[in-house]
């Protein structure tokens, strides 16, 4: 065997592993659902076609086009409080700050918790009943909320993952700010440049590469979130929580509340598919306004 063929071997069979299980994880899953879009197929049973009756189908429910209008004030209100407080998080913490190692511990110890830990701990705080935050309340004279009730809970979910994702976006704000050479704060130093000064005209513009591509992970994850809701409210109440990617889950393994459900594996693929199309949409979206200002600044 030459050595060009050796070298080949070794190539492929290194890559052999991974190419087979995401074949096998992704491909395979995908290639199966685009089939079942177009059956009727309740997941037992022989699969009937039917054409594009799913997708007629989608386009008339209310409950998928609710889901979506909550994914995106959810995802909007999670991105826009999360990442400015953890931008500016990593900006004190990154400087001369006594004890920034263990607070920077600290911050990210949630990241590390299961959601589903995490979330229950959230609906024990929260609960309106017997929660322990309006047992506090009701300890000091005020009256109770109901933080998970109608009026509250989508803004009490957006809190939650607030909490649970500051950690992440943190410690990648921290590595962005680590490249940005020493030498230019000194010199702006000398200039007479203040902290806010340093941030708007320094940080933020060398951060740019960094932060478009934690601005397209934290739209992509606030998109597809919808564990810590499930634990929470399970998409109530009225479906005041209800996300596009938990509806997506209850028509592909229903949970029986006492009423008759059916899993419908042809109608979910038809919605999985949409559903990929928004989050593609939205983030193709943010690429091209991202590459404009970039073209601009």
């Amino acid at each position: 065997m030459t050595r060009r063929w050796r070298s080949y071997t070794e190539a492929y069979t290194f890559i052999l592993p991974s190419a087979t299980l995401m074949a096998a994880l992704g491909i395979y899953p995908i290639l199966w659902a685009l089939r079942y879009m177009f059956y009727d197929y309740k997941g037992y049973g022989a699969a009937k076609f039917i054409g594009i009756e799913n997708f007629q189908r989608l386009m008339h429910d209310e409950q998928l086009w609710h889901a979506v209008k909550n994914t995106l004030i959810y995802g909007a209100g999670k991105v826009l409080i999360t990442l400015p407080v953890a931008l500016l998080l990593a900006v004190i913490l990154n400087g001369k700050l006594q004890g920034r190692n263990f607070l920077r511990g600290i911050y990210f110890m949630p990241t590390i918790l299961s959601t589903a830990v995490m979330s229950t701990v959230f609906y024990i705080i929260f609960n309106t009943y017997n929660g322990l935050l309006n047992q506090i309340l009701k300890s000091v004279g005020l009256p109770s909320v109901e933080w998970l009730g109608t009026e509250h809970a989508l803004l009490t979910t957006i809190l939650i993952a607030f909490w649970g994702g500051l950690g992440n976006y943190m410690l990648l704000f921290i590595a962005g700010l680590q490249g940005i050479p020493k030498d230019v704060y000194e010199s702006a130093a000398i200039d007479g440049a203040n902290g806010l000064q340093k941030l708007v005209y320094i940080t933020i513009p060398m951060l740019g590469p960094v932060l478009n591509i934690i601005m397209m992970i934290a739209i992509i994850s606030a998109l597809e979130s919808y564990e810590s809701i499930m634990v929470l409210t399970g998409g109530g109440p009225a479906g005041k929580t209800e996300v596009m990617y938990l509806y997506l889950f209850k028509l592909l393994f229903p949970v029986s509340t006492g009423e008759s459900m059916t899993q419908e594996i042809g109608y979910g693929s038809a919605v999985a598919f949409i559903l990929a199309l928004v989050v593609g949409a939205i983030t193709g979206l943010y690429l091209w306004v991202s590459r404009k200002i970039n073209n601009i600044y």
